[in-house]
Order: structure tokens, then sequence, then C-alpha cells
């Protein structure tokens, strides 16, 4: 995630990176790669500080970096730097917090 730091959202945008789909099934079996399902989950790399309200005092994002999220199917604006792929939200745009077990 070195590349990431590159990237300081503004405002109320979260930095996301998608969890990547199983590469193996629980035999060992490899998974062709257009076979494997895109998941709707993912991790926040970076967050903005949140955006004004309209009293002009800044609201925080609702998450922060390390956080599991739900993401919506569609949205979002892609980021790629070298290998590393990243989606942009607002942080309206989150569908959930996946809480740890």
């Amino acid at each position: 995630m070195s590349a990431a730091r590159r990237i300081v959202p503004l405002f109320d945008r979260i930095l996301v990176q998608r969890v990547k789909a199983a590469e193996r099934t629980a035999s060992g079996l490899f998974i062709p790669e257009k076979a494997q399902e895109t998941l709707n989950e993912g991790v926040v790399v970076a967050t903005g500080p949140g955006a004004p309200d309209k009293d002009g005092k800044v609201q925080p994002t609702a998450v922060k970096p390390g956080d599991r999220i739900l993401l919506p199917p569609f949205g979002g604006s892609n980021v790629k730097l070298g290998e590393e792929e990243f989606i942009i939200y607002r942080d309206q745009e989150i569908l959930a917090k996946l809480e740890s077990k």
C-alpha cells in the first residue's frame, strides 16, 4: 500500500482497496480469474478530513483507515497506481461498516 500514501483524499472522500476474491477453492483448486466473483467488501486506506455542513462546521467521515466496509455495486472513481487499484467514494456512498467478531 505504499502507492496509496501518495493519494490524499479531500473533503469527505474515502480511498478504498477492494478485497480480492479467493483464488483457490477449499480443496486447493485454482479458480480462473474470469470465474472469480467481485466482492462488495473493501478496506479503507485513507480518508479526507470531512465536508463542511450548512453552518460551515466540518463533519468528519464515518469511517477511518483500516475499517472494513460494504461497497455499493456501482459508483466511485477508479484509480490505478502501478499494479494496485483503488476506488474513491464519498462518505455518503458507503453502505455499511463491517464489525469484526
